[in-house]
């Protein structure tokens, strides 16, 4: 019985996780195992208790979007839905991991690629990211999520646009348009995500958390729905020890 190689690697350091989609030959674009070992590397992260993630390409790209050219098609309708569905449990498990995932993009984040990355909690691109929505010029629809990401990060008018035209744009763009945090030089993309990584790393974890949480679902309810998480995110946080710790941090530094 021959075992398959994996396309997703996932390492701890120091409580950092790190996820590189590894399938540099076809730039990591997307097949059904890689979107089976990201789910799982995931879930690792969380069973182990991480306190912030990396998401990575190996080689040249992010990841150029679904493989056109792999062999493996789905036999019916029935099995067609449950790949979309798995590739939407990615952003569904981002969302809910209680750890901020840094999405650190280089080359191309195309399509599956480009939806990886804006469904994760914070970008950081190189200065040759590319970006895009190539589906619709491919007779295809987005799937991960990205319509309702997309219109809450830039407007409604603009999503259309970028998915409309599927023409590709750079990170400059990106973090014009609001899409990404902060854009680097390659040779410092994976040292920037590593420090960014830290200092989430640092924070009080249930706090951060929360805060992850309440702004992901503040998105998606209306204004007194968002005031009753938040006085149910309080009274979970105040009396927490890390809570206590950092305002007796904070009342020492105001001392000084």
């Amino acid at each position: 019985m021959t075992t398959r190689k994996a396309v997703v690697e996932c390492e701890i350091h120091q409580e950092i996780g790190w996820i590189h989609l590894n399938r540099p030959e076809r730039l990591n674009a997307v097949i059904p195992q890689l979107v089976e070992e990201l789910y799982g590397s995931l879930d690792k992260l969380e069973r182990e208790g991480v306190r912030a993630a990396i998401l990575a390409g190996r080689g040249n790209a992010f990841c150029a979007g679904h493989d056109l050219r792999h062999e493996e098609k789905p036999a019916n309708e029935a099995e067609l839905r449950l790949n979309i569905q798995k590739i939407q449990d990615i952003t569904r498990k981002i969302q809910r991991v209680p750890f901020p995932v840094i999405a650190a993009v280089h080359g191309y984040a195309l399509g599956a690629g480009c939806e990886f990355a804006l469904g994760c909690d914070l970008i950081i691109a190189a200065q040759d990211a590319e970006f895009g929505f190539p589906e619709v010029s491919v007779g295809l629809s987005v799937t991960g999520g990205i319509s309702h990401i997309l219109p809450i990060a830039i407007g409604l008018v603009r999503a259309k646009e970028l998915l409309f035209s599927g023409e590709r744009f750079g990170a400059s763009q990106a973090l014009h348009l609001g899409l990404i945090n902060k854009v680097v030089d390659h040779k410092v993309l994976a040292e920037e995500a590593d420090k960014w990584a830290k200092r989430l790393a640092e924070l009080p974890q249930v706090a951060l958390a929360k805060a992850k949480f309440a702004l992901n679902r503040g998105a998606q309810c209306d204004l007194e729905a968002a005031f009753e998480l938040e006085i149910e995110h309080a009274l979970a946080t105040v009396q927490t020890i890390e809570s206590k710790q950092a305002a007796e941090g904070f009342r020492k530094k105001g001392s000084v």
